[in-house]
């Protein structure tokens, strides 16, 4: 279990960037951390459901749906994706659906609101680039930090 991101905060100003208070809990856990991994996409969960399909090694996917919430991006078949193949986390610029299945699993959701529509399916999108988004700049391979009190990243690991 990591300490609280506001003590992770406090210890390492230098270090802890925070994101923008603007993200809601949808998963089962409220705590996570890993590494980060990125992905652009618009309206389209096609690319990100091929990137949960792969093992996630503890790592913390950041998706940059450009604030979009005409579509969910993620739901409960991602959820399950996410716990199957070792993904810490997912924190979502964008929308989540499912959300009576998803807080009743073990994973960890972090969307702006919730959307009943499905997103589409072509498979367009960015994978490992930079985004920006809730007043913070996520680079793959920088860490994520999140529990109740909200989300932080830093360039190294913080203990």
């Amino acid at each position: 279990m990591i300490r609280s991101i506001c003590d992770l905060s406090d210890d390492h100003p230098a270090l802890a960037r925070a994101v923008a208070p603007v993200f809601r809990d949808f998963g089962g856990l409220r705590v996570f951390h890993g590494r980060i991994t990125t992905l652009r996409c618009h309206e389209d969960n096609m690319l990100l459901r091929r990137t949960l399909s792969t093992p996630g090694e503890g790592r913390v996917m950041v998706v940059d749906g450009g604030g979009s919430l005409r579509c969910a991006l993620v739901g409960d078949k991602l959820g399950a994706l996410l716990l199957h193949h070792g993904w810490a986390g997912i924190v979502v610029n964008g929308a989540a659906r499912d959300l009576e299945n998803l807080r009743d699993m073990p994973v960890a959701v972090r969307a702006l609101a919730a959307c009943p529509t499905r997103p589409g399916q072509q498979g367009s999108g960015e994978r490992d680039v930079v985004v920006e988004f809730a007043g913070t700049v996520f680079r793959p391979g920088e860490w994520l930090y999140a529990d109740e009190n909200g989300i932080i990243v830093s360039a190294e690991a913080l203990s």
